[in-house]
């Protein structure tokens, strides 16, 4: 079983993000579980923690990080789209899929493959009367709760915790 190489690796409350990137862009963030921080290697995942971590203290904090174009050109619309979403708010995926002319399922499968949650906001993405919906292709469990912190994090907390 090979492990994967992460660049760094960011300590947050309850879970980890596994940073991966080469010189120039951010090839993809993970969620992980929780672990200790590796260092980063390379001057882009210092930049990467530096940014993780001003988050992590300060959800209103703006991201400007170099992502390598990733997904179909469907995903990148949805991904833009979520990118637009201010922090301490959130969108239905139904409201995204009525603004981009597509149906909520193919909006949250977009969500779920986005290689760069946290910097492109997925978690400001919730189900339709206030429940967590899904959450990087997990509908329960570890995932749902990094969610659901995230979203207390920025003040807003879905109205249906068990959603």
């Amino acid at each position: 079983m090979s492990s994967v190489h992460y660049q760094a690796v960011v300590a947050a409350p309850g879970f980890a993000l596994g940073v991966r990137c080469c010189d120039d862009e951010v090839t993809a963030i993970e969620f992980l579980d929780p672990q200790p921080e590796q260092a980063p290697t390379t001057a882009l995942a210092v930049e990467a923690v530096r940014q993780l971590h001003a988050y992590l203290n300060d959800p209103a904090f703006a991201f400007d990080l170099p992502l390598r174009p990733a997904g179909t050109a469907f995903q990148r619309r949805v991904w833009a789209e979520i990118a637009a979403i201010p922090s301490g708010q959130t969108h239905t995926y139904g409201q995204l899929a009525k603004s981009l002319r597509n149906a909520p399922r193919a909006v949250g499968q977009a969500c779920g493959a986005n290689p760069y949650p946290v910097v492109v906001p997925c978690h400001r993405v919730v189900a339709t009367g206030g429940g967590l919906g899904g959450f990087a292709r997990e509908r329960g469990g570890f995932l749902l709760d990094v969610k659901r912190w995230l979203l207390q994090h920025e003040d807003r907390e879905p109205l249906s915790p068990g959603n």
